[in-house]
């Protein structure tokens, strides 16, 4: 089990009492008009939650990510999980923190940690998929801008962004050939940027989006950190994103878990709580097992990281094993509850389009086993 310190322990507290308040009816009604959960992310910048891993110096709590994965977990064990809070307060607060200019620092980060701006992060391309080196998206530079052309996809949430992290190809290794890679803070609403929403079956207040550029301007001082080194840059905003990732589903599995657990006890057939039956019990059992030994990996990760080592590794398997995890709770939840474990007012197969999603995004299992088989095992490269 983990053990908080007690100013974590009295964050997770707030986070939970707050999300609470919310809850999964309102998760849900906001997915299924169309509207964003506005209110919820405004009282998470409002309270700190947003910027609590962010430096004090530009409004944020100087804490670290794993004080982030416990707001991230929290809400999504109240059944309001967010993609957002992966995308844009992990992977691109990290990446403007990191590699933001002064003036970029100023203008950006204050502002994501009170929750008063959001940003999208996009890499995904269709013909590219996990090979980032094969991307084709250019961005030639022209005087006081980059030209951008290509497209992306399955780039989340850029309708409520306020920016999003484009990863670009601008060059070529003159040894190698391999691409020289750079990211840009592109407008939105760029002209000659379009986007096109990618229907999907995942109950989510984030959509996804196709983003077509068509010689897309972007004002030079919008590079975000070094021109070419892009490559570097995206792979230590990655571990964030998986540590988030991970302590997403370990929310969703608490979440599973406690509904199953409570229903397993008040439910009764043949004169005894289901409960009593191992064919219940043993199945939740081992699934509680696994969502602790998940939350163990993604606190490992999420510490390593913080620390500034080499979380590549936890990260991954802390994904990994959340994803797993997460998917084993809310199937043997649904099981518990029979019929009504598809019935909307349960709130448990709801859930199942956004879990399922993480054995896939933002890194397939297959991608980790292939890293672990290699960076762990020393078995040769795959692919």
């Amino acid at each position: 089990m983990l053990v908080d310190t007690q100013e974590q322990a009295d964050l997770r507290a707030a986070v939970r009492t707050l999300a609470r308040s919310y809850g999964h009816e309102y998760y849900l009604e906001a997915s299924r008009s169309g509207r964003k959960m506005d209110e919820l992310w405004h009282d998470l910048g409002k309270y700190g939650f947003l910027g609590v891993h962010l430096p004090v110096e530009y409004g944020g709590g100087g804490a670290g990510i794993t004080e982030l994965a416990i707001v991230c977990e929290e809400l999504a064990a109240a059944g309001t999980p967010s993609l957002l809070i992966i995308v844009s307060a992990a992977i691109c607060s990290e990446l403007i923190g990191r590699y933001g200019t002064a003036e970029q620092k100023s203008a950006w980060v204050p502002r994501l940690a009170a929750g008063e701006a959001k940003m999208a992060f996009s890499i995904t391309e269709p013909d590219a998929g996990l090979n980032t080196l094969a991307m084709t998206t250019t961005a030639v530079r022209d005087g006081d801008d980059y030209v951008v052309n290509g497209r992306k996809y399955y780039a989340s949430g850029v309708d409520e962004a306020d920016a999003v992290v484009v990863v670009v190809r601008t060059g070529a290794d003159e040894h190698t050939g391999r691409a020289r890679l750079s990211l840009l803070l592109v407008d939105p609403d760029a002209p000659g940027l379009e986007r096109q929403q990618i229907p999907t079956e995942v109950v989510s207040t984030e959509k996804q989006f196709s983003l077509f550029f068509d010689n897309v301007r972007v004002p030079a001082d919008r590079l975000l950190g070094t021109e070419g080194e892009g490559l570097t840059q995206v792979f230590n905003g990655l571990n964030p994103e998986r540590i988030l990732a991970a302590a997403l589903e370990n929310g969703i599995a608490t979440y599973a878990l406690d509904k199953a657990s409570r229903y397993a006890v008040e439910r009764k057939v043949w004169g005894v709580p289901i409960g009593q039956h191992q064919g219940i019990a043993h199945p939740l059992a081992k699934a509680k097992i696994e969502v602790e030994l998940a939350r163990l990996m993604t606190s490992q990760a999420a510490a390593l990281h913080d620390a500034g080592l080499d979380a590549g590794a936890a990260a991954n398997m802390a994904k990994y094993a959340a994803a797993e995890a997460a998917l084993g709770a809310l199937d043997q939840a649904m099981q518990t509850h029979g019929g009504n474990g598809l019935a909307t007012e349960y709130g448990l197969a709801t859930l199942w389009g956004i879990t399922r999603l993480q054995r896939t995004a933002p890194v397939s299992r297959e991608m980790i086993f292939n890293y672990v088989a290699q960076r762990m095992l020393s078995l040769p490269r795959s692919y």
